[in-house]
């Protein structure tokens, strides 16, 4: 990918981040070197220096405005909505619609997390946890008005994660289901684990 002629420094950090999402997540942030990442931008590495401080801040960027991105769109989502078992229907939609159309920087955040340096990953873990907080906070609201029966909250909390976020490992635009029957059904599989239903 050839840098336009002329083109303003905004564009090419943009050009950055979206040549190392896409370098990253094909293969792997150890893999990836400065050099490939320059190549596919087309400049000379040693010109990324001016556009990104260093390989990991260009994750630290990527992981971050994922869950940034992520945690503002639920919070959206959530806004006015009102009762449990609706915000658990609001939150899973958000989540699956977001991890079936963000596959890259799904998997770039689980995955390199093992790759940020102790600060960047503790910013990183903190953000996710305030994501999983807000589910929690679902389901212990459920609970205590009678129309959850969890055991605990917060193993729940991963439960159900663990099974909306595997969508974006399989899922396909063109497959034999479409996104809102994706969401029904996994909606639907949330609902009964929680219910009893």
């Amino acid at each position: 990918m050839a840098r336009t002629v002329g083109s303003s420094g905004p564009k090419t950090a943009q050009s950055i981040r979206e040549a190392g999402l896409r370098l990253i997540y094909r293969h792997g942030y150890e893999a990836m070197s400065l050099r490939q990442l320059g190549t596919e931008v087309g400049i000379q590495s040693g010109s990324l220096y001016n556009h990104i401080a260093s390989k990991q801040a260009l994750l630290v960027e990527i992981v971050l405005d994922h869950m940034q991105t992520l945690i503002a769109r639920l919070d959206a989502a959530l806004d006015g909505v009102e009762g449990p078992a609706a915000r658990l229907e609001a939150f899973c939609r958000l989540h699956l619609t977001y991890h079936m159309t963000r596959r890259a920087e799904v998997v770039i955040a689980n995955m390199e997390l093992r790759s940020l340096e102790p600060d960047n990953r503790a910013a990183a873990v903190a953000l996710r946890d305030a994501y999983e907080t807000r589910l929690t906070d679902i389901l212990r609201e459920g609970a205590a008005c009678g129309q959850f029966h969890i055991e605990d909250a917060r193993v729940t909390t991963f439960a159900i994660i663990a099974m909306l976020t595997g969508i974006c490992m399989w899922y396909r635009p063109d497959g034999p289901r479409s996104q809102e029957e994706l969401i029904r059904i996994h909606t639907e599989l949330a609902m009964r684990s929680v219910t009893g239903g």
